[in-house]
C-alpha cells in the first residue's frame, strides 16, 4: 500500500470516528424514546432495548441498579440518573418534558396548576400502571416539606398523554421506558427513588438571572441538596426541620418538620468538598451578576410557551397539549421595560376581570326569564306597541274552565292607557316575564279576591296616566316588579 492510499484509509477512519463520536453525543441527548408501543403486548412488563441496555453495561450499571430522577422547569427536561459498580450516579438518559403548567416555583395549593418543586420520595406503590395517563408515577405531593408549610395538592404526576394540569407529562414512549427503569429498580432492591424537582440548572449563571424572582429565597434553599448532588453523585439525605429542608446533615436528636432543629454537622468529607465547591461558585456568581447588571428576566406565562410549539399540535387529538420550556419563550429585559410590561399586563388582566363580572352580573340580572331592558337606537313608537298588545287575544287561564266569574271580571278590566307621542321618548316599554305571566294566571284560583283589587288598579292607572312623563325611571337599574296575582287584568 503507497503512502497515499495509506493517507486516504487514515482519513476514513477518522471520519467515521468523528462520526461515531457525533452519534454517540446525539444518542446521550436521548431526548425522544423510539418505542413502537404497537408492539408492546403489556405495558407494565415492557423490557428495556438493547441500545439501553448496552449503554447500561458501558457505564458499568446493572440492569437492576439504583435510580434517581431529576427535573429541571425552565430547561423542560427530565433526567434519569442510575447508580454505577461503585454506587456513584451518571446521567443514563434524558427526555424533554412534553408538558408542564404553570409557572416557575413551588406548587402551593390545589387547583394552582403549578407542578411540584423539590425532593420527593417515591415508593413501589406511587407506581400506577392503570392511569388514564398511559402510565403514571404520583410524585407524593404534598411531602413533609409541603405539609409542614401548609401547602396542599393531590394527584400530582409524572405521566405519559402529554397533557398537564399541575403535574409533569411526557409522551407514552418516553414514559414506559421511564416506568421500565423505576420498576427495575425496585425490583433491585431500592427502598425509595428519589425525585429531585429544580425550577432550572442551579448554576451561578441562572441564579443570577433569577436573582428578582419572589421565589429566591426557597430555591436558594433547594440548591444545598442541588450542590451536593453536584459534588458527590449521590442523591442527598433529606429532613425537614424549623419548616425547612437539610441535606446530609447528622443530628444529635430527632428531626421535627415543625419543631427546632437538633443540633447538626456535616460529614467533615462533604464539608470540605463543599468549601472547594463554594469558592468557584463565588467567582462565577460575581462574574454573572456584572453580566446582568440592570438586567432582568421575563419569564413567560403558560401561554406564551404553549404558543411557541403550537405546530406540534397539527393533525393531533385535542388533549394532547405540548408545552415549550421557558429558555426559548422568556428573554433578558431591561427592568424599565420589564416594569412597564408587567403593569400593561396588569391593566389587561384587571380589564378582563372586569368584563367577566359584568357578563355574569348580566347572567344573574336575566336568570329565570327576566328581562333587564335596554335603551335602543331606534325605539319602537309607544302607540304602535300598545296596538299590537291591545289585538292580541286574551288566552284563558286554565281555571276559566270550572270558573264563570273569569270572563266577567276580564271584561271588567279597564281599558289600555294611551300614551302621549311627546311622552315616548321619556317611557321606555317593560316587557312583562313570560314567566311570571304564568304564575299570576294560575294564582287566579281565589275570584273573590279579585274585584276590589281591579278597581284599585283602574284607580292607580288612571293617576300614572296623570303622571309628568319627565319622571319616568331608568329601566336598566331595576328589573320590573312582578304584579300580584289580583292585578293580572290590569294594563
Amino acid at each position: 500500500m503507497n503512502g497515499l492510499s495509506l493517507m486516504r484509509l487514515r482519513n476514513l477512519v477518522a471520519t467515521a470516528a468523528v462520526a461515531a463520536l457525533l452519534a454517540g453525543c446525539t444518542n446521550d441527548a436521548l431526548d425522544t424514546a423510539a418505542v413502537d408501543l404497537s408492539a408492546v403486548k403489556n405495558k407494565t412488563e415492557y423490557q428495556l432495548s438493547s441500545t439501553m441496555s448496552a449503554k447500561m453495561s458501558e457505564l458499568g450499571m446493572q440492569k437492576t441498579s439504583p435510580i434517581a430522577l431529576r427535573i429541571f422547569k425552565e430547561e423542560g427536561t427530565l433526567e434519569v440518573w442510575k447508580a454505577n459498580t461503585s454506587n456513584r450516579f451518571q446521567l443514563l438518559k434524558s427526555y424533554k418534558i412534553c408538558a408542564w403548567s404553570g409557572k416557575l416555583g413551588p406548587k402551593v395549593k390545589e387547583g394552582d396548576r403549578q407542578a411540584p418543586e423539590g425532593f420527593y420520595p417515591l415508593f413501589p406503590q406511587q407506581l400506577n400502571p392503570n392511569s388514564k395517563y398511559y402510565l403514571a408515577i404520583n410524585t407524593g405531593y404534598p411531602n413533609t416539606y409541603d405539609r409542614a408549610n401548609g401547602r396542599q395538592g393531590t394527584h400530582l404526576m409524572i405521566h405519559g398523554a402529554c397533557s398537564s394540569s399541575g403535574c409533569y407529562s411526557m409522551t407514552d414512549e418516553q414514559m414506559i421506558e421511564i416506568f421500565a427503569m423505576a420498576r427495575d429498580a425496585f425490583k433491585g432492591g431500592q427502598q425509595s427513588v428519589q425525585l429531585q424537582a429544580f425550577p432550572f440548572r442551579m448554576t451561578a449563571e441562572n441564579m443570577a438571572r433569577h436573582r428578582n424572582n419572589p421565589n429566591i429565597d426557597f430555591w436558594n434553599m433547594l440548591k444545598v441538596g442541588y450542590d451536593q448532588f453536584e459534588v458527590t453523585k449521590r442523591p442527598p439525605e433529606i429532613n425537614v426541620c424549623e419548616k425547612k429542608y437539610v441535606f446530609n446533615q447528622q443530628g444529635s436528636g430527632a428531626f421535627n418538620p415543625g419543631g427546632t432543629c437538633p443540633a447538626m454537622s456535616t460529614p467533615p468529607a462533604l464539608q470540605m468538598a463543599m468549601s472547594t465547591f463554594e469558592k468557584g461558585y463565588k467567582l462565577d456568581y460575581d462574574k454573572a451578576m456584572k453580566k446582568y447588571d440592570g438586567m432582568v428576566w421575563y419569564e413567560p406565562s403558560e401561554a406564551e410557551r404553549k404558543a411557541i410549539v403550537a405546530k406540534q399540535r397539527a393533525g393531533r387529538e385535542l388533549a394532547y397539549a405540548p408545552t415549550g420550556n421557558s429558555i426559548d419563550a422568556g428573554k433578558l429585559m431591561k427592568a424599565s421595560d420589564l416594569e412597564k410590561k408587567l403593569a400593561e399586563q396588569k391593566e389587561a388582566e384587571e380589564t378582563k376581570l372586569a368584563v367577566e363580572i359584568q357578563k355574569k352580573e348580566l347572567e344573574k340580572a336575566t336568570k329565570g326569564g327576566t328581562h333587564v331592558p335596554v335603551p335602543a337606537a331606534n325605539p319602537i313608537p309607544q302607540p304602535v306597541l300598545q296596538a299590537a298588545v291591545e289585538q292580541q287575544p286574551a288566552k284563558k287561564s286554565f281555571w276559566s274552565l270550572f270558573s264563570k266569574g273569569e270572563a266577567a271580571e276580564q271584561a271588567q278590566a279597564p281599558a289600555p292607557v294611551a300614551v302621549a307621542p311627546d311622552e315616548q321618548a321619556a317611557v321606555q316599554p317593560q316587557v312583562q316575564p313570560a314567566g311570571a305571566a304564568a304564575k299570576q294566571t294560575r294564582s287566579a284560583a281565589a275570584p273573590q279576591n279579585a274585584q276590589p283589587e281591579s278597581a284599585a288598579m283602574a284607580s292607580a292607572s288612571a293617576e300614572g296616566a296623570a303622571a309628568p312623563a319627565a319622571e319616568a325611571p331608568v329601566a336598566v337599574e331595576e328589573p320590573p316588579k312582578k304584579r300580584p296575582f289580583w292585578k293580572i287584568w290590569g294594563n
